[in-house]
């Protein structure tokens, strides 16, 4: 049975098959397969996502006019260069709320509980840092700082880290990658403060909070990451307990 023709030559399921194990693309071939079948399955399943004609048609119109398509003709030769017709356009934005709105039924029990589970990698800290070779060097630069040296040029003269060009300054950084020492004093400083020194790796750092950013679920943004991943972790569990052959005739 062909799968596709390419220069007028067909290629059978077989042979599409291999080519995909060559290329060691088989095994995402065959998730992608089973990924829209668990949607699909689940999406027949459930009567309550239901998604209405209008709010699709004025998604449509948006698109539009976002990507001046708004006439007729220009709109059309957009749907044949991609491919695809009306019908099938619509139904793809159709099918792509209702896939928004089961992730939004699967992960929304589990979104507070995942959320605080994952809060101190979501939580960042704007920090700046000299690091030095020897705790005698960190204790004089420390000395200097709280006698009312300038921390950002300290930093440009005597640290080892990349960030000695912009003043020591590492940026957001998330806790839950600091080292346990060091934020277990980062999470007691206010902005401002000096910390250390401290030895990490051998070397030693003074550190100094510039700001904290806190994570929070009214970030639209990051409420979106998480049901993401709260949505792939369950169809990863589904997957794991379908049971699946290949047959290749």
């Amino acid at each position: 049975m062909e799968f596709l023709t390419v220069d007028e030559k067909p290629i059978s399921y077989v042979q599409a098959v291999k080519y995909l194990q060559s290329s060691g693309k088989l095994g995402q071939f065959i998730g992608d397969i089973l990924r829209q079948y668990i949607i699909e399955q689940e999406l027949q399943k459930r009567e309550d996502i239901l998604i209405s004609s209008a709010l699709t048609e004025q998604t449509i119109i948006d698109f539009r006019l976002k990507n001046k398509l708004t006439e007729p003709h220009k709109f059309q030769e957009w749907l044949q260069s991609n491919g695809t017709n009306y019908d099938t356009f619509h139904s793809s934005v159709a099918y792509g709320f209702k896939v928004e709105k089961l992730k939004a039924s699967v992960t929304e029990s589990k979104l507070q509980e995942y959320y605080i589970e994952r809060k101190i990698y979501l939580d960042r800290v704007v920090v700046s840092r000299i690091v030095v070779e020897t705790q005698e060097l960190a204790e004089e630069l420390q000395t200097q700082i709280e006698e009312g040296a300038n921390f950002e040029q300290l930093a440009r003269e005597y640290s080892l880290s990349d960030e000695k060009i912009v003043n020591g300054m590492m940026g957001p950084v998330s806790r839950g990658t600091m080292p346990d020492k060091l934020r277990a004093c980062v999470d007691i400083a206010s902005p401002g403060q000096l910390i250390g020194p401290i030895e990490l790796e051998g070397r030693y750092g003074l550190f100094r909070v510039e700001q904290f950013l806190s994570a929070s679920l009214e970030d639209t943004q990051l409420r979106q990451a998480l049901q993401n991943e709260l949505f792939e972790k369950w169809l990863a569990e589904k997957i794991q307990k379908l049971t699946v052959k290949l047959q290749v005739n």
